[in-house]
């Protein structure tokens, strides 16, 4: 069946999550919220609790033979719609401060209750990839100490996010997320307000498959925040990765960030009711240990927008530069579902770069505390010349209180000249404590 007549609107997923949403007794989370802190033993002491359903579809038409020029695989070969059921859950115990250290240890496993895809684990290679396998791993185990004035030093497997993620994140989308086997000292000077520095070395990268990459990279970044027009950042990122496959991705990493847009609802005021946003980026990448090629590209990201009441509206352009294959902008350990479209089909960066003009549209519904999230975009290589193709991004977020929330989300990537057109349908629903 043509991918077209598979579409799901967006409307008929929000109204039957709006019919399936039930009142949560204020009562009855305050008292879990309470037993699962340790207000009696000491200072944050808590267990963590995060339990998240997905159903995910994922569809693509008419995939290339990258043997045949690019003309499609027969039909018999083509992967087949992948539909994944998995349930995660994240359960951590942080001790309390004991003379400035803490220590935190979290469990994270998936179960898939329905299997018709590929996990890149599991062996369906027939099936379209939805990265979720179905595994249970030790997601963070690490200790902190907070003696010395204005400075955290935390060792061990840890969530590192920073900025937005492009560059270091925890891939928060996927069912697992990426940790780091890493030592971060994170200073707040008091004295010059306004500046946060972060200073790291990571050993190892636990991905969101679970796998294990081996890692020698020293990080920086170094925030600054320039009064009420935003924060200014400057980053160094040194990713020496020591085993053959993935020397490719070796790479260093600098560049500078200036923005007020840290998140949803920022703004540099003009008014009560209005308000600019805006981001300036600019990043340079060279060859690093173990590269297999020297190259040296640019990244230029940049974002304008305004919030008038509870509407935010953006355009902006992030470019990627390549030169060829092995010789392009990568950053293989940001969050990048977040960026280049929820298709998912650019987390790789192609060899002729990529160029992603888009715009972005944004509601918030105080009286039901619904946010609504609708972006476009448009794909070059970074000449302008190559039309990669376009997409259609929708998502709807409700949220009961601090601890539940209902979320569906659609994509439709519309190819030209790369890859094939790509439908993904997502429905959510995430408990928090």
């Amino acid at each position: 069946m043509p991918l077209q007549q598979r579409k799901i609107p967006l409307s008929a997923a929000l109204l039957s999550l709006s019919v399936a949403s039930q009142s949560v007794s204020a009562g009855i989370t305050q008292e879990v919220e309470d037993a699962f802190n340790f207000y009696h033993y000491g200072k944050n002491g808590s267990i963590k609790m995060d339990l998240n359903y997905r159903y995910e579809n994922a569809n693509q038409e008419e995939v290339p033979n990258p043997l045949l020029n690019g003309r499609p695989l027969p039909p018999a070969r083509q992967p087949r719609t992948a539909n994944a059921n998995t349930a995660r859950l994240r359960l951590g115990v942080l001790s309390p401060v004991f003379h400035g250290l803490q220590g935190y240890a979290e469990y994270e496993g998936v179960y898939a209750m329905q299997s018709d895809y590929n996990s890149t684990r599991n062996g369906k290679t027939g099936y379209t990839v939805i990265a979720d396998p179905y595994v249970n791993e030790l997601d963070q185990l690490w200790i902190s100490y907070a003696g010395i004035p204005d400075t955290l030093i935390k060792g061990g497997r840890q969530r590192i996010k920073l900025d937005d993620d492009r560059f270091i994140g925890n891939v928060g989308w996927r069912q697992l997320e990426q940790t780091y086997d890493s030592v971060l000292i994170t200073h707040n000077n008091q004295q010059l307000l306004g500046l946060t520095i972060n200073v790291g070395y990571i050993g190892n990268v636990k991905t969101f498959t679970s796998t294990t990459e081996n890692i020698n990279a020293p990080i920086i970044n170094v925030n600054y925040k320039v009064s009420d027009y935003g924060n200014l950042v400057g980053y160094g990122y040194w990713l020496g990765y020591t085993e053959q496959e993935n020397y490719a991705k070796s790479s260093q990493s600098y560049g500078l960030r200036l923005t007020n847009y840290i998140k949803p609802g920022d703004s540099f005021k003009i008014s009560d009711d209005f308000g600019l946003v805006y981001t300036a980026e600019w990043s340079i990448q060279k060859d690093y240990i173990n590269s297999p090629k020297d190259y040296t590209v640019n990244r230029y990201n940049l974002m304008g927008g305004l919030t008038a009441y509870k509407f935010t509206v953006q355009g902006a352009m992030e470019q990627l530069n390549g030169l060829g294959q092995n010789q392009t902008f990568q950053t293989p350990l940001g969050t990048n579902h977040a960026f280049q479209g929820w298709a998912d089909q650019f987390i790789v960066t192609p060899k002729d770069g990529i160029r992603d003009v888009f715009g972005t549209m944004m509601y918030t519904l105080d009286r039901s505390n619904v946010i609504l999230t609708g972006v476009y975009h448009n794909f070059y290589d970074d000449t302008g010349n190559i039309h990669y193709g376009k997409e259609w991004d929708f998502m709807a977020i409700k949220k009961f209180g601090k601890h539940y929330s209902l979320l569906a989300k659609y994509a439709y990537y519309d190819a030209d000249q790369y890859s094939t057109n790509t439908q993904k349908i997502w429905l959510q629903g995430n408990i928090n404590f």
